[in-house]
């Protein structure tokens, strides 16, 4: 533990000479991201051997996104032995009320104290104890393999730790590192045995610098509906506002996008608003967000709805989309809404260092998958280019030449994120790792 500490002081106090050091490598960086882009890598898939014993397996998630996939990776794995007529796996971790649901034995709960909200200082003796408590566990019930699902902040050194015990460690989603400060992977390296990658450009870029890994496709795929309710192209009237599912986020964005939105209301007699979400608990913000940005045009406001709950009923409904960046944009991939999109940042300082420091062409996801800009997207602090969003925005909703070139990019987009079954892919790659002979 106290090593993991050194090492994360270290890291703070470095951080100013590497990303200065950086700079010079900026270009290369890009230049080598956009070639991977052009290539991607298809779903792979593990012959693994069939356990005859119980295995013991920890798994940990840190936060409600992370969650969704670790509680997909364990009904998949539990099924995958099952149906080889093997015994249930014995899983115990870290995670939320909805990884016990799913038959997990919690150590500990991070996933609530990520929803809460904290200052990194008064947070870390939490940690520290989740820690402590997880080390402890994989020693005493010899796991036969961790696996870490997404959140490297809390994962690499605990995957780094567990490793020194001598315990198999398989991360599921691989770190962005390709896109910011991509150095930190020498300390991931130490961490994993196995990196399991979820998008298709990332496997070439772990494997180039000696980290294992395997693409086994994005696990958001298993939790979409197979069908969605839709409505004839020709009758979507819609505009789909997505302004993020965090309190912080929500509230830097939603009341801009609505300004956005409150200019093409006027514009277009006939376009509806729809702002869906699928937490019933930020109804009642959404709703005094809509009030109080629009309260000077009650008219206008009367155009805008709240729908919560039925997400993808709600997109099926719609003719395009304004999101913020994030995995919404998956969603809105599965629909083929042409969207806009943006990163509206709190400081002037994060605009500055992702235009030095970003390594990634793009920062929005279908854009990368699809190696080129299929939706527009800005990142900006305070007010932005509006007049250049609403452009956007308006030719997304009515542009016939423009809308039939963004499907066409959407299409392949995803074409290149390939087939679900993705957590079953990660399933039969971590009982192939727990089954290895001992390092």
């Amino acid at each position: 533990m106290t090593r993991e500490l050194v090492r994360a002081a270290l890291d703070v106090v470095r951080l100013p000479f590497r990303a200065w050091s950086y700079r010079g490598e900026h270009d290369e960086r890009v230049a080598e991201l956009r070639a991977l882009l052009a290539t991607p890598a298809p779903v792979e898939d593990t012959d693994a051997p069939t356990p005859t014993r119980p295995l013991s397996v920890f798994v940990s998630c840190a936060e409600v996104s992370g969650e969704i996939h670790a509680v997909n990776f364990v009904r998949a794995l539990q099924a995958e032995l099952a149906n080889r007529g093997a015994p249930a796996a014995k899983c115990f971790g870290l995670g939320g009320r909805a990884l016990a649901a799913a038959g997990v034995e919690l150590v500990g709960n991070p996933v609530e104290r990520a929803a809460m909200g904290f200052d990194v200082l008064g947070a870390l003796p939490f940690y520290l104890g989740l820690l402590t408590n997880s080390l402890r566990a994989i020693a005493e019930r010899r796991a036969d393999v961790v696996v870490l699902v997404d959140s490297p902040a809390l994962h690499v050194p605990l995957g780094r730790m567990a490793r020194r015990q001598g315990a198999r460690v398989v991360h599921f989603v691989t770190p962005q590192y390709w896109g910011w400060a991509p150095w930190r992977v020498d300390g991931y390296r130490d961490a994993v045995d196995l990196s399991l990658s979820i998008l298709p450009f990332e496997k070439a870029w772990f494997d180039r610098r000696g980290v294992k890994c395997r693409h086994v496709g994005h696990p958001l795929l298993d939790a979409l509906p197979a069908n969605v309710p839709t409505i004839d192209a020709s009758e979507r009237r819609a505009l789909a506002l997505l302004p993020g599912s965090r309190e912080g986020v929500l509230a830097r964005n939603l009341p801009w996008m609505l300004s956005v939105a409150a200019e093409l209301l006027r514009e277009d007699p006939a376009l509806e608003v729809i702002v869906p979400h699928e937490r019933h608990e930020l109804g009642p913000r959404i709703e005094e967000l809509v009030r109080t940005t629009l309260a000077a045009s009650p008219e206008l406001a009367a155009r805008v709805r709240v729908e919560l709950g039925d997400l993808h009923g709600s997109l099926g409904r719609a003719k395009a989309a304004f999101s913020v960046s994030g995995t919404a944009l998956l969603d809105l991939l599965h629909h083929r809404l042409p969207t806009v999109v943006i990163y509206r940042v709190a400081h002037r300082r994060e605009v500055w260092m992702a235009r030095r420091f970003l390594t990634a062409p793009y920062f929005a996801s279908i854009n990368l998958l699809a190696a080129r800009e299929v939706c527009p997207e800005f990142c900006f602090v305070g007010d932005g280019p509006r007049a250049e969003v609403v452009a956007a925005v308006r030719r997304a909703l009515g542009d016939r030449a423009w809308r039939a070139e963004c499907l066409a990019g959407l299409e392949l987009a995803r074409e290149r994120l390939g087939p679900a079954g993705a957590c079953g892919r990660a399933a039969r790659a971590v009982l192939a790792t727990a089954l290895e002979e001992p390092r």
